[in-house]
């Protein structure tokens, strides 16, 4: 019995108590509580709901459906927390303006169905009450509450209209105003802005503004862009933010006043830029796009120019759309958006002599032939198919083009190998751009103008028949002569166009400008340039017009000076031509200064409605020479401006000299052609083409059929040597005319 009792002690008084314990034991060490102590909230409960979205909050139109954002719990320490199901609820509980969905969140501008008949679920299909105001929302889990967010209920928006930009002017980079929109209804009604709600801001372009949440635009790069608003799940065009433009691109050397500079070969000479708008704001972060006149030998870089031969150069920055300074098309022109930009030019001279590949081929041959200069010795005669009509040398010095009326012939530049032969297309090769690109061929036969790329694809055609062409600079545009005498430009941005060939009664030759601000077409009564400045008219702030490629303003825009052909010199000051005037070639020096970066006139393209940049001409200059012929084939300007010689065919008497024009002095010397033994005398020069270094201008010639290298000695250029490239003629016995020339520095290969 006392053993009995005595288990009955332990059990009611021990056990239970150790039981206690070591519960407690265990509760203690898994709690953490939120103030850190041993009581109070625990963490992992939520404190804290967040609904989105709590700045712009909803806008619906009244009988549409939407919803709220997304809910998420946080505890006391901001860790997030699960929750199955959040409850929703709005402020309205007559559920007639805002009526939500505790579920799910989904709202009604008006009444969610409830109790309807035929089994449809509740929360199915919205009732419009055609009420407008504003109601909260809020979602609520675990005892706690979120924010509230704000449901805007207003009529069927139809339009917006920015009220924030001022289109009387653009804004500067890293300025910022504030955006802000009109709401219409359908029937052109404005509706409160009390109830609309908050807009959302796009532009259409990147990069040329950046916009917050609260509709703060702050300008970055240079152009114009269509600014989108959207609300009430609407999205509507609003208007147009314009970052403001450059007025000026100033290049400089570092370190130096000078904007002339003699650089090594392989040595790279860094070239700044400082860019300006009209608020003389200093735009950052630009892309400019740095061209060379002769990038074969000193190609441009950004900020940048490393020599690869001896030569010279004209390096200039281009603010260029829709790279740099984009705009809508029905913008162009509006507060300088869409327009480009030039700089001053940038002179590098790299001293030094360099050796030559050429290539010769004739339009009476089938054969064409490489000359290493190095050693004077022929390479290998290569038999084409068909007798080439034309050859063009791409600028890298990769691929040589020939056309014929069968088909066009490709040839490695290299090994002298054809490549391709394209029996799609015919015709005459007429230009190659500076990026080595794009090929501008003819064919007379189904009267077509052919872009064909490197690739060896048509890329674009127009109807005409091409005679001349010339490229700018940056290889985006290329300006025509047609045999019917129109002119016709091709640019990437705005494709084909057939622009005013006024003042030209026959148009005979065309020359870009240095830097390429325009072209100059030489015609038979007068010289006329052209501005790549769209000429834009505006009604009030809208475009009217835009005449593409127009005639430029200034003295001059048309000269007096009829020309059979035209060049520019790289220096931007001398537009050169030449014409046969009762068979003794003429030479005509135009002085002109181009609006650039640095000149009165700035590198901008106008902003006033309907206007052109000025031309300048400083100077008109005609000069005889001793020669006689039959016409003008050619006026090739050295690349360092010193010199340009005139090339003519044969007329009735033999005339061996070469016509030498140096812009520095205005003196004309008139070269004399060596005749070499046992050979013919020359009688004209038809060709010609200078050396990389401008030491050697090789010409071909009638009468001997050979190429003449007339070398620039101490005083002046003489005939020096004479090469026999021995083309074998299609027609009957002996050789033919090399009149076909191209050369290359030799170190390309």
């Amino acid at each position: 019995m006392r053993r009995f009792v005595l288990l009955a002690f332990l059990v009611m008084f021990f056990i239970p108590v150790s039981v206690s314990i070591t519960g407690c034991s265990r509760n203690k060490s898994s709690a953490v509580y939120c103030n850190g102590g041993d009581s109070g909230m625990l963490t992992g409960q939520i404190t804290t709901i967040n609904l989105e979205p709590r700045l712009t909050g909803v806008s619906l139109s009244s009988g549409q459906m939407g919803s709220v954002g997304t809910a998420s719990a946080t505890d006391c320490k901001g860790n997030s927390v699960s929750v199955s199901n959040f409850t929703y609820a709005s402020s309205d509980t007559t559920h007639t303006l805002v009526d939500v969905n505790p579920s799910t969140g989904r709202l009604c501008a008006g009444s969610w169905n409830r109790n309807s008949a035929g089994g449809i679920a509740d929360y199915t299909y919205c009732n419009s009450t055609s009420l407008t105001g504003t109601a909260t929302v809020t979602a609520s889990a675990g005892g706690a509450t979120s924010n509230s967010v704000t449901v805007y209920v207003h009529p069927i928006i139809g339009s917006v209209a920015l009220t924030g930009i001022s289109q009387t002017d653009c804004v500067s980079q890293g300025k910022a105003i504030t955006l802000a929109a009109d709401a219409f209804d359908t029937s052109g009604n404005a509706i409160s802005s009390s109830i609309v709600g908050k807009f959302t801001f796009a532009a259409q372009t990147s990069g040329i503004v950046t916009i917050d949440e609260n509709g703060v635009a702050t300008a970055a790069q240079p152009g114009s862009t269509l600014i989108t608003a959207s609300i009430s799940n609407a999205t509507s065009t609003a208007g147009y933010f314009s970052t403001c433009p450059p007025t000026s691109i100033a290049l400089n050397i570092p370190g130096s006043s000078s904007t002339s500079v003699n650089v090594n070969p392989n040595t790279t000479q860094p070239i700044t830029a400082t860019v300006l708008d009209k608020n003389n704001t200093t735009l950052t972060n630009l892309t400019l796009t740095y061209v060379s006149t002769t990038p074969r030998t000193i190609p441009a870089a950004t900020g940048s120019v490393t020599p690869t031969f001896p030569g010279a150069a004209a390096i200039t920055a281009f603010c260029l759309p829709p790279t740099c300074n984009p705009s809508p098309t029905d913008r162009v022109g509006l507060f300088g958006n869409g327009k480009p930009v030039a700089s001053n030019n940038i002179s590098v001279t790299t001293t030094g002599l360099s050796s030559n590949y050429l290539y010769l081929a004739s339009t009476q041959s089938q054969y064409v032939t490489q000359i290493d200069m190095t050693t004077g010795n022929l390479g290998a005669t290569l038999r084409l198919p068909y007798v080439p009509n034309s050859m063009q040398l791409s600028t890298d010095g990769a691929a040589l083009y020939l056309g014929t009326s069968n088909e066009i012939i490709t040839l490695n530049a290299t090994s002298n190998a054809i490549t391709k032969e394209d029996t799609s297309i015919s015709g005459r090769v007429i230009s190659v751009s500076p990026d080595s690109g794009t090929v501008v061929i003819t064919d007379p036969s189904r009267k077509l103008i052919y872009l064909y790329t490197s690739a060896g694809v048509v890329s674009s055609t127009y109807g005409g028949v091409a005679t001349l062409a010339a490229w700018s600079t940056d290889s985006t545009t290329v300006y025509i002569t047609t045999a019917d005498n129109q002119l016709i430009t091709y640019s990437t941005p705005a494709g084909w166009h057939v622009i005013d060939n006024s003042g030209l009664t026959a148009v005979n030759d065309v020359a870009v400008t240095v830097p390429s601000v325009g072209a100059y077409f030489a015609g038979s009564t007068a010289t006329v340039g052209h501005t790549y400045c769209h000429k834009t008219t505006y009604s009030g702030t809208a475009v009217s017009s835009i005449e593409y490629f127009p005639i430029a303003g200034g003295t001059a825009s048309t000269v007096a000076a009829p020309l059979d052909r035209i060049a520019a010199t790289n220096d931007g000051a001398h537009i050169l031509g030449a014409r046969m005037l009762s068979g003794v070639p003429q030479i005509t020096d135009i002085g002109v200064s181009m609006p650039i970066g640095g000149s009165t006139q700035g590198g901008a393209c106008p902003t006033a409605s309907g206007a052109v940049p000025n031309f300048t001409q400083n100077s008109l200059n005609t000069y005889a020479t001793t020669a006689s012929g039959t016409a003008v084939t050619s006026i090739v300007p050295a690349s360092n401006s010193t010199v340009a010689f005139v090339t003519y065919s044969a007329g009735a008497t033999a005339s061996p000299v070469v016509p030498a024009y140096f812009p520095s002095t205005g003196t004309v010397s008139n070269i004399a052609l060596a005749t070499t033994s046992g050979k013919s005398a020359p009688t004209a020069p038809v060709s010609g083409v200078f050396s990389a270094d401008d030491a050697t201008f090789f010409v071909s010639t009638a009468g001997d059929n050979q190429v003449h290298l007339l070398t620039k000695g101490t005083a002046a250029y003489s005939d020096t040597r004479q090469l026999d490239p021995k083309l074998p003629a299609f027609s009957g016995s002996g050789y033919s005319v090399p009149d076909l020339i191209a050369a290359k520095p030799r170190t390309f290969q």
